[in-house]
């Protein structure tokens, strides 16, 4: 039986190694190569065999050469266009991004470390566990041509049989040696859109003779702020908002186009996909009634990252047994979005929330601002509970009644970006 506590403890020097170098050399989304690179290295010395799926990343596959479950873990690998800040909230942090203008303000940097340092261990103790072990490292998490598509497909064309798999998220309000894991959905699904309402122009003094674009997404936007009484579960989280409107630049010129985007969050998917739908019928019959045209600009859209259940109890167990029954807490969901969720809807599994915040070392600032950090004792804690609940999995294996697969091609068809097109 291996150690788990006492194994990843003896790599927290090299782990922490690992973060920083990534911390100090981040990539944008779809533009990691130099990250892949340094990927696939670490894992061709551990003798680990490698796949880089274009616009998708790299897979590892770690066979202990025994038969049993295949298990699949995942680490996002890009940063954001943000200029980190020097310090975090108490002090001068323990390094900085060497790349202006972008920086790993969300934690990527620590998964990667983590799934880096959770490979080492499995590879170096292969004969202490019985099946196989998919490492997925995926590009563009954070924005446009998302990386998950082009690797959920892969695994589907090559019939990779993934029985359960494991993600999890550095998490700036979980205090350190806390892993934060529930039932049902730990993020929020988005729809992002963004679109583009076509009228007539005219000057203001002879309104009569223009189609005003600004008046149409007036008349939508009032139409849609009675939606969530209307048609939403009032026992559901469910929020929109519009985060860009640009529109004409001279007061007395009616303007022929206006722009506007903005998203929509939901924690029960049924609701993100009505709202979805009933989002463009009405500004369809809008567009209709005050004689003006849309087109569709962007329409992405994700689904809330939900845990199987069984998963979810099998997993607060295992991790319990290793790190003790106080370390395992529930938090509210987090309302950002996350691409593991397609990955949770492909296969049954778990994503948990990896504590990092603690007030002395300054680490506790929200994910995607400058003072962002992540306090590295808590990516020990994370690689422990990986291993607990991937080891237990491959030697138990479960079963997950109340998993239901979801149809792989349109599910990933509403996540990719497309050619505009008319409302």
């Amino acid at each position: 039986m291996m150690d788990i506590k006492q194994l990843a403890e003896a790599e927290a020097e090299r782990l922490t190694a690992l973060r920083r170098h990534f911390h100090a050399h981040p990539e944008l989304s779809q533009k990691e190569f130099a990250t892949m690179d340094f990927i696939e290295k670490e894992l061709a010395a551990l003798s680990i065999p490698t796949v880089r799926v274009p616009h998708g990343g790299v897979f590892g596959f770690l066979d202990s050469g025994k038969p049993g479950w295949t298990v699949l873990m995942r680490a996002d690998i890009d940063a954001l266009p943000i200029q980190e800040s020097e310090r975090n909230l108490a002090r001068a942090k323990a390094c900085v991004s060497e790349n202006p203008g972008v920086s790993h303000a969300c934690g990527h940097d620590g998964h990667m470390a983590m799934l880096l340092t959770e490979a080492k261990i499995l590879a170096e103790h292969r004969e202490d566990w019985a099946g196989k072990v998919v490492l997925m490292f995926e590009e563009a998490e954070e924005m446009g041509e998302r990386g998950i598509a082009p690797m959920l497909r892969w695994l589907a064309e090559h019939e990779v049989p993934v029985d359960v798999c494991w993600g999890s998220h550095v998490m700036y309000n979980v205090p350190v040696g806390k892993i934060a894991l529930m039932d049902g959905a730990m993020l929020a699904g988005a729809f992002f859109f963004r679109v583009k309402v076509h009228g007539k122009s005219g000057h203001g003094s002879m309104p009569h003779l223009a189609v005003s674009p600004i008046d149409c997404f007036a008349a939508f936007a009032s139409a849609l702020q009675s939606y969530r009484m209307r048609r939403i579960r009032p026992d559901t989280s469910f929020t929109y908002s519009f985060g860009m409107v640009q529109a004409g630049d001279t007061p007395n010129v009616i303007p022929d186009e206006l722009t506007f985007a903005g998203t929509a969050r939901y924690l029960d998917n049924e609701s993100g996909e009505a709202f979805r739908r009933d989002f463009w019928k009405l500004l369809h019959n809008v567009c209709a009634e005050t004689g003006c045209t849309a087109e569709a600009v962007e329409d992405q859209f994700f689904p809330a990252t939900v845990n199987t259940k069984e998963c979810a109890e099998f997993g607060r167990r295992a991790i319990g047994e290793v790190l003790g029954p106080d370390a395992v807490i529930s938090i509210p969901p987090w309302m950002a979005a996350e691409t593991f969720s397609l990955t949770e809807l492909t296969y049954p599994g778990v994503f948990s929330f990896t504590g990092i915040q603690d007030e002395a070392t300054g680490s506790g600032a929200n994910h995607h601002t400058p003072e962002f950090d992540i306090d590295e004792r808590g990516l020990v804690c994370g690689v422990e509970a990986a291993l607990a609940y991937v080891l237990a999995m491959l030697r138990e294996k479960p079963s997950f009644p109340s998993f239901r697969k979801k149809e792989l091609e349109p599910m990933l068809e509403l996540t990719e970006i497309r050619p505009p097109r008319q409302v």
